[in-house]
């Protein structure tokens, strides 16, 4: 029975991988980046943003890697929506989620959206920076591909980040080509 319950949890992840980035679609890129797309780079960043953070990688990593599955029953929403949508609770779309987990896996899960949501340490803003930190580089990637508007989630990003090792990043990837990682 565990297995059938982490198999199924499993399928309803993979729902991610074809779940578009929907406020790409406003600034008029053809096939935006899915919701597990963007996750990956932000568990990667979040757990570099740690590391140089003095902070757990580690942890930082696993919460970014929850902290958009619950778009697998919401969908993911653009922040044009939200004068007329109110903002799904991550809570308790995860705990519904993972109601028929074992409770190692269901408390790992909870305990993982619970410190992401709540922003509760120095892992929790890595993971929130991170989130922020690949819309910003995502925006510059399809600015230099010639799509015209990404300002605004150039500009909500550098508003939100709050580590020092984010805003240097940040700083830096608006100085060069997305492509520049060719030359190093």
């Amino acid at each position: 029975m565990t297995g059938d319950r982490l198999a199924a949890f499993g399928y309803e992840l993979g729902v991610l991988k074809r779940i578009r980035r929907a406020g790409w679609w406003q600034a008029g890129v053809r096939d935006p980046e899915s919701v597990a797309e963007h996750t990956m780079r932000v568990a990667q960043l979040a757990g570099l943003l740690a590391a140089e953070e003095g902070a757990t990688p580690e942890r930082a990593a696993y919460l970014a890697l929850w902290h958009d599955t619950q778009e697998t029953r919401t969908g993911d929403l653009p922040h044009s929506a939200k004068p007329y949508v109110d903002k799904p609770d991550p809570r308790r779309i995860t705990a519904d989620q993972t109601s028929a987990l074992p409770d190692t896996a269901r408390d790992s899960v909870r305990g993982a959206v619970d410190e992401y949501e709540a922003a509760a340490g120095s892992e929790a803003h890595c993971a929130r920076d991170a989130d922020k930190l690949d819309m910003l580089l995502q925006a510059v990637e399809y600015r230099d591909v010639g799509v015209a508007g990404t300002g605004e989630w150039i500009d909500s990003a550098l508003r939100s980040l709050t580590t020092a090792t984010a805003r240097r990043i940040a700083d830096a990837a608006l100085t060069m080509s997305s492509l520049a990682w060719r030359d190093t």
